[in-house]
């Protein structure tokens, strides 16, 4: 120690206190990365699931973006987030994104990879196409949390979000309208609360959620509300779950939703 600063106490005591503040400091971030909670989002190359990922990572969580296609991914990797390829559909796919996350441990999954055939009337549905739709948007989300049962097991958040609509309510179908869509989305409310009933005993919370009217490749221009409203607005009803909301099927605005 130089013979200035002990000559000097007040000069000393400062730079003594510099250098505990640095410490702290360092410290502190440290325990914030370790601490830091991971995400996995599907279909996180446009829409919500991009939101989700942009707004996740500006938070601080270690984001998990899945794409069908990640070379073609701009602005999901334009963002401070890891890139991984899922086709919800394929076995092989979702295989290889579980064998790329081995012993990883997963906080929360936001099953959002989806499609929405528009088909009004009976005479239009097309049994391929519908199958199909039932194949993204219900088996999709079983085969990836399936897949990554043992990593959410692994993780402290234990939470499985299935982005669902209100045109999956069964009660609210007054008008018809959109085979398909409506029958997969009713079957993820389904899987959602059977999932809920297995996997509440171990902590888990699965829930249902609304995204409401967005403004998406999926909602249309004319919705009314844009991708950041609906997703702050659903991590709000997210950060707020208790183990008294597992397996419910909310709005975007923590509203329940009738089955």
């Amino acid at each position: 120690m130089s013979l200035n600063l002990i000559a000097h106490p007040s000069v000393f005591c400062a730079a003594l206190l510099s250098l505990v503040s640095f410490a702290v400091s360092a410290d502190s971030h440290e325990t914030s990365a370790a601490k830091a909670s991971t995400v996995l989002i599907t279909g996180a190359n446009r829409g919500l699931g991009l939101e989700f990922a942009r707004q996740y990572a500006a938070d601080g969580w270690q984001v998990i973006g899945t794409a069908r296609s990640p070379e073609r991914a701009d602005e999901l990797n334009a963002l401070d987030v890891e890139v991984l390829q899922l086709d919800v559909t394929n076995q092989a796919s979702v295989d290889a994104l579980a064998g790329a996350l081995a012993n990883r441990p997963l906080d929360m999954l936001i099953n959002n990879a989806g499609i929405f055939p528009r088909v009004r009337k009976l005479e239009e549905v097309s049994i391929d196409d519908y199958l199909r739709t039932l194949d993204v948007n219900t088996a999709g989300p079983m085969r990836v949390t399936m897949a990554l049962i043992s990593n959410l097991r692994a993780g402290a958040g234990k939470k499985i979000i299935n982005i669902t609509s209100g045109l999956g309510s069964i009660a609210g179908n007054t008008r018809g309208t959109y085979y398909g869509y409506r029958e997969s989305k009713a079957a993820l409310n389904m899987f959602t609360r059977t999932l809920a009933a297995e996997l509440g005993p171990e902590g888990f919370i699965a829930l249902a959620i609304h995204p409401g009217w967005v403004a998406t490749d999926m909602g249309g221009p004319n919705a009314n509300l844009q991708p950041p409203e609906s997703v702050s607005a659903m991590r709000r009803v997210i950060d707020r779950l208790t183990a008294e909301d597992n397996g419910t099927y909310k709005s975007y605005q923590g509203e329940p939703v009738d089955w």
